[in-house]
């Protein structure tokens, strides 16, 4: 069968799947001059990192998906040319907590004096902060060190720890569980849970699980741009997407949507993609093929085994609020508290009380999450008339909530979930958020919740996992390849979060699986 109209029947590169794992590999190779074609099943670009209006004749254009900006390199933005900024969020957290009968919290941030006279009114002195200190000074100079490696070929494992040239950090981040290191250094059981949660993020794990998941998923949350910090992007996560598709097209890149490949045959020299739009079907050639989705619907396309089973963990809420709640700690300014990352429920002991219940198959009593509005840092995701009203969003993020329990009936269970854990943001409100919803034009609360299975369902996912399956180290380990992205197939590669070093939205899997094509061509 010929290519369609419009497409050429054979290119450099095709690249499956228009995310922006697979607009940053299109942009590069296109503009190192080989003909390249993406070929996306939905009808836009962009996967999981795109900005929607997803309540009726609200003028509100939300990062639905995927919500802030850490792993992506600068070198990318730079090299590509990109037209995207990100802001920084000038609180890093708020957590409430009851303690003696009063409400209060701890706040992180708004410069060093504040975080310290917050960590002592909450702890009762200067250990807690000292400690706090000293742990994210090693995160620190572990993000200085191992960031910059993402970009470049895999180290071996020797050769990551010769640069970090630190022995008490790679122990408590690559040797043993991340709750040695947050029970021995922390006794407070608020700051410890706060600590925690960068280990969870997307990620089904207790503190001590031998697997040390939960440390793959804390290294990769605290080493982002060399710093830790995560930014917000400036128009929404869409407009990162925009700018790479621009980019690609720019460079001459032809982006087909609409066109879903349903097989890869390759020979490891060439290969041939059939795709289908609508009811028709088409076949294109071409010399390398770059898959931006993940591990499992890589081996569906080529015919090979698949990978163990994937699970995602997590609940996506977004919300479109009329003004932002009144705290029942009546000391911080909400505009404050959600400005950074807003803890709920996340102690260390209900981190874990959590994690034992849904391991035993049952939604969490107290189902932990937490919030950001996006709006209080760059309000240009909000109309004209909504800024000026005082609208605002906000963006929650459930842990603990693997697919299996969504199995018997999705839609029951989507509900209750909700339900609960919007009442455990109540608890520490003086005012009910439902009091604060903004309404759609049909006159529907402003508010979507999204389960493992619907991120399945929509994005293809598997299982819900937002990383495509576990993490991976940052460095070679047999099977790996020299960039992290190579497979089975000589001229077949993996370009989306399940490569070595994926996740997240970082555009790494991209940059590599192009840099790869590029080394085999001397290009």
């Amino acid at each position: 069968m010929p290519a369609h109209e419009g497409l050429h029947r054979a290119y450099d590169a095709v690249i499956v799947g228009g995310g922006h794992n697979g607009l940053v590999a299109a942009a590069y190779l296109a503009r190192a001059g080989r003909s390249v074609l993406v070929l996306e099943r939905l009808g836009n670009t962009g996967g999981a990192a795109v900005s929607t209006r997803p309540f009726t004749g609200v003028d509100a254009r939300l990062s639905r998906y995927s919500y802030l900006v850490s792993l992506l390199p600068k070198k990318i933005v730079r090299d590509l040319g990109l037209d995207f900024r990100v802001r920084t969020r000038n609180v890093s957290s708020y957590t409430p907590v009851e303690r003696d009968g009063r409400p209060t919290g701890l706040l992180v941030g708004g410069g060093e004096r504040r975080t310290r006279e917050a960590f002592a009114k909450l702890t009762g002195g200067e250990r807690e902060y000292q400690a706090w200190q000293r742990f994210y000074d090693m995160t620190g100079r572990v993000a200085q060190r191992v960031f910059p490696t993402l970009t470049e070929p895999l180290p071996t494992r020797d050769e990551l720890r010769l640069r970090l040239d630190d022995e008490e950090a790679w122990r408590v981040l690559f040797e043993e569980p991340i709750g040695v290191a947050v029970e021995d250094r922390f006794a407070d059981d608020l700051v410890r849970g706060v600590v925690l949660t960068d280990a969870l993020i997307g990620t089904f794990a207790d503190a001590h699980d031998p697997s040390l998941q939960q440390n793959r998923c804390f290294l990769y949350h605290v080493i982002g741009g060399g710093t830790g910090a995560w930014d917000v992007p400036v128009g929404g996560m869409g407009a990162l997407t925009d700018a790479l598709a621009t980019a690609a097209r720019q460079a001459g890149a032809v982006l087909a949507t609409g066109h879903e490949v349903v097989g890869i045959s390759t020979d490891g020299g060439s290969a041939e993609i059939t795709y289908r739009t609508g009811e028709a079907e088409g076949t294109v050639a071409a010399r390398h093929v770059l898959v931006n989705a993940s591990p499992r619907e890589l081996a569906a396309l080529t015919g090979d085994r698949p990978p163990a089973p994937a699970e995602g963990a997590q609940l996506k809420v977004n919300m479109l609020l009329k003004r932002l709640p009144r705290l029942r700690d009546s000391e911080v300014d909400p505009r404050e508290a959600f400005s950074g990352t807003f803890h709920i429920a996340e102690g260390y002991q209900q981190l874990a009380t959590a994690h034992a219940q849904a391991a035993a198959g049952r939604l969490p009593t107290a189902p932990p999450s937490e919030i950001y509005c996006h709006s209080l840092t760059d309000p240009t995701i909000l109309g004209p008339a909504l800024v000026e009203q005082g609208y605002q969003t906000l963006t929650l993020f459930g842990l603990h909530t693997p697919a299996r329990l969504f199995d018997r009936d999705n839609d029951a269970v989507r509900e209750e979930l909700l339900k609960s854990t919007l009442a455990q943001l109540d608890a520490h409100l003086a005012e009910p958020l439902a009091d604060c919803l903004a309404t759609d034009a049909d006159g529907r609360p402003c508010i979507e919740a999204k389960t493992p299975l619907d991120l399945e369902r929509d994005l293809r996912l598997p299982g819900g996992n937002i990383f495509h399956r576990d993490l991976s180290w940052p460095y070679a380990e047999e099977g790996t390849g020299r960039w992290g992205v190579e497979t089975r197939h000589a001229n077949v590669l993996l370009c989306g979060a399940g490569a070595v070093r994926g996740g997240g939205v970082s555009g790494v899997p991209g940059h590599n699986a192009a840099m790869a094509v590029l080394e085999e061509l001397g290009g």
